[in-house]
């Protein structure tokens, strides 16, 4: 099967309900790295009940769904995560039960060999009140794909332009080492692909061993921005937006560099071990 852009464009998702509860904050703030010191009490409001906090991140997993995907013709083992943007309507709650609608908002075709771009739009309501909550606009490169005969474009009808990183030294950075066992934590909150466990399945992917989720490296940064540019407020952050530049294996140090120009804050994650950028562009805005 492969990607028909006619049909592709007509697929029609159901819209699903879902519920996160308490258990499932802490665990999302456990598995990017909160918690590796029990006695901090700056970070211990996230990963214990009492006045529970939830970061602005849980929001790419509180409804986890890819039971949709083999309708796309996609080819899902040779898929890696482009980039991710989350508009936050309002300050993440530590629980609730919400309803995901999800549509292809479009795809672009980079030729035979070079793969496809989908652009994944879940827009999350309050279950009970129907309210906005947030917005998740996302890019999946699909390198298996190239060259299935999308309709010609030009450069400003392509995915969102990305940030710009600040011409200048980080203001402040603040490093983690992944644990490699990460991939199998992160896991649990919802995405099993088994691109990050199961060794042969990387392989065959062109991997060397499992990869650390995209977004597993995501939460890391954007939890290192609530730590350094937020005083470990979530509820100030409303926008997130980044792009994934290079795979994470589970066990390396994540460095991310923090640029802060009144309420845009710029940020970037390096891996110290190999001096390679594996999240650019990132951007988010704050509230107040």
């Amino acid at each position: 099967m492969a990607i028909v852009y006619d049909e592709l464009m007509r697929l029609d998702l159901p819209e699903k309900e879902f519920s996160y509860t308490e258990r499932d904050t802490m665990l999302y703030a456990l598995s990017v790295g909160m918690g590796h010191d029990p006695m901090d009490l700056d970070e211990l409001p996230f990963v214990f009940e009492k006045n529970l906090k939830a970061l602005p991140g849980l929001a790419t997993v509180i409804c986890w769904d890819d039971s949709w995907a083999p309708k796309t013709g996609i080819n899902f083992q040779m898929v890696v995560h482009g980039e991710q943007r989350v508009t936050l309507h309002k300050p993440m709650a530590p629980q609730g039960r919400i309803k995901s609608k999800v549509r292809i908002r479009d795809a672009f075709d980079k030729g035979a060999g070079k793969g496809a771009v989908v652009l994944i739009e879940n827009s999350i309501r309050d279950a009970a009140t129907n309210e906005p909550l947030v917005t998740l606009l996302s890019t999946t490169f699909a390198r298996g794909d190239g060259g299935f005969g999308g309709p010609a474009r030009k450069p400003e009808d392509g995915p969102p332009a990305p940030h710009a990183i600040p011409d200048r030294q980080p203001d402040v950075g603040v490093t983690a080492k992944t644990q490699a066992n990460q991939a199998l934590f992160y896991r649990l909150c919802g995405d099993r692909n088994p691109l990050h466990a199961d060794p042969a399945f990387a392989k065959a992917a062109g991997f060397p061993r499992p990869i650390l989720h995209g977004l597993c490296t995501y939460g890391h940064a954007v939890r290192a921005v609530v730590k350094a540019a937020c005083d470990h407020d979530p509820s100030r952050v409303a926008h997130i937006e980044a792009r994934f530049t290079a795979p994470v294996f589970p066990g390396e140090t994540i460095h991310t560099e923090i640029w802060r120009d009144d309420k845009t804050v710029s940020f970037r994650a390096r891996l110290v071990e190999r001096d390679v950028v594996a999240l650019d562009h990132g951007k988010i805005e704050l509230r107040g």
